[in-house]
């Protein structure tokens, strides 16, 4: 696990050793350990390292004996042991133990085909010098990120954007394309980047510069194709075998290891599967947060403590009450884009607790993407009841529902939230019922709040509905949450924030088999009824108890709604003050004004709305005012003083 950079000279010049160390400098969270960089020319490749595997032998660049082929990769290859062994009976040398060094040797035997061999999540540079050929390439569901810079002179690319602001020529500028798609989602869906001249290397996806020609392709897809052969309880054995094997695959490492509990389906099945495959207790580690109601919302540690206990674990809890304010602007440092979504804070805290202890945490990200885990998926189910009713009874209730208070901070808040989003989404065709749940704007306000309508940004999220083929609504959504949510968001964050601390974070039900495994299931027994995770629940039935698998899903996040109408207050009024939304000549005032004004009122919850404003306006000043995080933070806390 590191951050990997490089760059590639069309015009043939020699890379500056200099230029690489600068750009490794400002990755050194993500690799405390060593660093290191191999240039040839043209081109220069370097990573900053976290030892994982192989601690004394496992420095990167790592060459083939001969030294044609050069590599650096960020990230784990879980199946490298049966990979070696192959390569090794075909008479490949190997240098290492390291995991990565097998990329060099698939490649020499296969090819660009040598990713579809390997099981893991990675983002890797691969220097052949013999053809003076550069490639590089992302994980299949992107775990890893990468971005690149391209133009007339060179192509760049590294594991975090801020990296390439260190390129001669590079200067942090805002991408207002990228902005209306920021808002609408609450987070930069790749291609795009909210830096001007920088873009996202997508998931899945191979890049290759040679003879000064760059190629750029697509090696995997979320499978489309539903099996219906397959019986129920065929599929609930598959995937008890699949997730059992994709835990103990990823459980590989050389320093200590542990576990993210919030005591939910997901992080529990996986340090169950942990604790099954483990002659030593399993560390795992929870968060909590005090306050009043807002906060209990967001406080599972009970769950956790209950699954903790019941396989014995090494469990360890912090209850914490964020300095939100100093937090934030240090984060979106950490983060390189806005975003909308506050499990980052939450990732961060717990990842930060965790790091104390090990080196190298399982999380249970993405089970809910997989197999049905969140409320949005029962759009359909409901809404095609819904229109059994007589018309004039479906508008009656759409009006009122309308006028209804909002808050997901509160209990009975939430459930008239949910209420009311349900019914104003439910004579939608499933595309725009869909859209509706995921946005965090809509278009048309969008649109408003845009102080120039001609910046158009990409419509990351049509484009994902128009691309998912299946005929089943609900594994359609699965699709497009693999292509924008998944990766753009979810991993983003889990990446940067647990990178943030040196902190090697996997995703086990993220393991590409299981992900295929579970693209073929048919969507009415992932999800039965009104029962979300029905398969995966059915499938854990022998591992976990009713009461863990039964239970109601709390979000992952942090009761920033509530501490926005409290404490924020103030910080939220300056941030989004007209002076401030002036100077930067993008918004409509008024359109924020009413956004605030709505929130605070109750009559919508603004939360994500909200803090997508503010958080690009803390980004604007780290990254464009050219202001340290620290210096932002004093700021901010100087509103609330």
């Amino acid at each position: 696990m590191c951050g990997i950079h490089g760059i590639y000279d069309f015009a043939g010049s020699n890379v500056e050793p200099a230029l690489l160390s600068a750009m490794g400098d400002l990755t050194r969270h993500r690799g405390p350990d060593d660093e290191g960089m191999h240039i040839d020319a043209e081109c220069g490749i370097a990573m900053r390292r976290l030892s994982i595997i192989d601690l004394a032998g496992g420095h990167q660049p790592l060459s083939n004996v001969e030294e044609t082929l050069w590599l650096v990769c960020n990230g784990e290859i879980y199946n490298f042991r049966e990979l070696r062994a192959e390569l090794q009976s075909k008479g490949y040398r190997f240098k290492t133990g390291s995991d990565s060094e097998v990329l060099l040797h698939l490649y020499d035997a296969e090819g660009d085909a040598f990713v579809q061999r390997l099981n893991g999540m990675f983002a890797f540079a691969l220097w052949d010098a013999r053809r003076r050929r550069l490639l590089i390439g992302r994980d299949r569901l992107g775990v890893k990120p990468l971005y690149v810079v391209q133009d007339s002179r060179r192509i760049a690319f590294s594991t975090e954007a801020k990296a390439l602001l260190a390129l001669p020529g590079m200067r942090a500028e805002l991408n207002t394309a990228a902005v209306p798609g920021y808002l609408h989602l609450g987070y930069v869906a790749a291609p795009h980047c909210i830096f001007k001249g920088m873009r996202k290397l997508p998931p899945a996806t191979l890049l290759s510069v040679e003879a000064g020609q760059v190629r750029e392709w697509r090696y995997w897809r979320l499978p489309q194709k539903i099996d219906n052969a397959v019986s129920e309880s065929q599929w609930t054995e598959r995937v008890r075998e699949q997730i059992a094997e994709s835990v103990r695959m990823q459980m590989v490492s050389d320093v200590p290891i542990g576990a993210f509990l919030s005591g939910g389906v997901d992080s529990s099945a996986v340090v169950g599967s942990m604790a099954r495959h483990s002659s030593q207790p399993i560390r795992t580690y929870a968060i909590g947060f005090e306050g009043g109601e807002a906060e209990a919302l967001y406080n599972e540690l009970p769950y956790a403590r209950r699954v903790a206990e019941l396989f014995g674990t090494q469990h360890r809890e912090i209850v914490v009450r964020p300095d939100v304010v100093s937090l934030l602007p240090k984060l979106l440092w950490h983060m390189d884009e806005p975003l909308s979504d506050t499990a980052f804070i939450t990732t961060f805290l717990v990842s930060e607790f965790a790091r104390q202890d090990v080196k190298v945490i399982l999380s249970g990200v993405g089970g809910d993407e997989l197999f049905g885990g969140y409320r949005r998926y029962l759009g359909g189910h409901y809404a095609d009841r819904f229109r059994r009713l007589p018309w004039w009874l479906r508008r009656s209730a759409a009006l009122a529902a309308a006028q209804l208070p909002s808050d997901r901070h509160s209990g009975v808040l939430n459930t008239l939230r949910l209420a009311k989003g349900f019914l104003a989404s439910a004579e939608l065709t499933p595309d725009d019922r869909y859209r509706s749940y995921l946005q965090v704007l809509d278009r048309a306000t969008v649109a408003s709040l845009m102080l120039h309508p001609q910046i158009n940004g990409c419509d990351a999220l049509g484009a994902a509905l128009a691309a998912a083929a299946s005929n089943d609504d609900l594994n359609r959504m699965f699709a497009v949450d693999a292509e924008t949510q998944l990766p753009d968001d979810l991993l983003l964050l889990t990446d940067k924030m647990s990178m943030a601390v040196s902190l090697e974070c996997r995703v086990p039900l993220l393991d590409h088999q299981l992900v295929e495994l579970a693209a073929a299931i048919p969507a009415s027994i992932k999800v039965r009824g009104g029962r979300l995770k029905h398969l995966m629940k059915h499938s854990l039935a022998d591992l976990l108890p009713r009461d863990i698998l039964d239970r109601k899903k709390r979000g992952f996040g942090t009761p920033m709604g509530a501490w926005l109408k409290r404490e924020l207050a103030p910080v939220l009024r300056r941030l989004l003050a007209a002076d401030v939304v002036r100077s930067r000549g993008l918004f409509n005032q008024p359109v924020i004004d009413r956004l605030v004004a709505d929130h605070e009122a109750n009559r919508v919850d603004g939360t994500d709305a909200l803090l997508a404003l503010m958080n690009l306006e803390i980004w604007s000043r780290i990254y464009v005012d050219r202001r340290g995080p620290a210096d932002v933070a004093a700021e901010l806390k100087s509103y609330v003083a």
